[in-house]
């Protein structure tokens, strides 16, 4: 981003891109208009990829209604979503210690560790079943860790409400990462939601 794009609407500093996928690139921001610098994670999505793929703005309004129907302390926080003619900005809570999966990938975790990242992960889930969204998605590298060392999920860009479900009573759309997914969603005959989920916490 140009220097003079760096303040986002008179609110955020953007610093430092700390990722990037298909759609979005993710930086470091701080809050400035309060007395003390809020540190957040803005996420920019940009209007014109977004728009030659058919479906795609419909999934990142659901993202947004969902991550505002789900706050959980084990849920990352979507702040506010702004927007401008050629880009989106989600502003979400910051999470300092980066993904589980980069924990688990410098050796095993200690066994009162992973309960602990267990149930944090299992409440999390539960209260996003309670409200009728099914992540599927859930995997280490959608699992962040806080400074205090807490489990927070992420990305509900594949996430589903109710109203997805078929006249069957099941989801349909094939989504997920293949290691983490349940074997229903692969045969291509509906499965639900939920029980998807808490196999992929199974296999987390």
């Amino acid at each position: 981003m140009e220097e003079e794009r760096r303040i986002l609407f008179g609110k955020y500093e953007m610093g430092r891109l700390l990722g990037k996928g298909t759609f979005a690139k993710v930086y470091y921001g701080k809050e400035i208009i309060r007395g003390e610098s809020e540190s957040v994670a803005i996420k920019v999505i940009n209007k014109d990829q977004v728009l030659k793929r058919p479906g795609m703005m419909d999934q990142i309004k659901r993202e947004i209604s969902i991550m505002k129907l789900v706050r959980h302390p084990n849920i990352v926080e979507l702040k506010e979503v702004m927007a401008t003619k050629t880009k989106i900005f989600f502003v979400m809570e910051f999470v300092r210690g980066g993904e589980l999966f980069a924990k688990v990938a410098k050796g095993k975790l200690h066994e009162d560790a992973a309960r602990k990242y267990f149930q944090q992960l299992i409440s999390a889930v539960d209260f996003c079943h309670s409200r009728g969204v099914s992540h599927r998605d859930l995997k280490p590298e959608n699992l962040l860790l806080d400074e205090n060392g807490d489990l927070k999920i992420s990305d509900f860009g594949l996430s589903a409400l109710p109203e997805q479900i078929l006249h069957d009573g099941l989801l349909h759309t094939q989504c997920g990462t293949p290691a983490y997914v349940a074997p229903e969603v692969l045969r291509k005959k509906g499965y639900d939601g939920a029980k998807a989920d808490i196999w992929s916490c199974g296999v987390v």
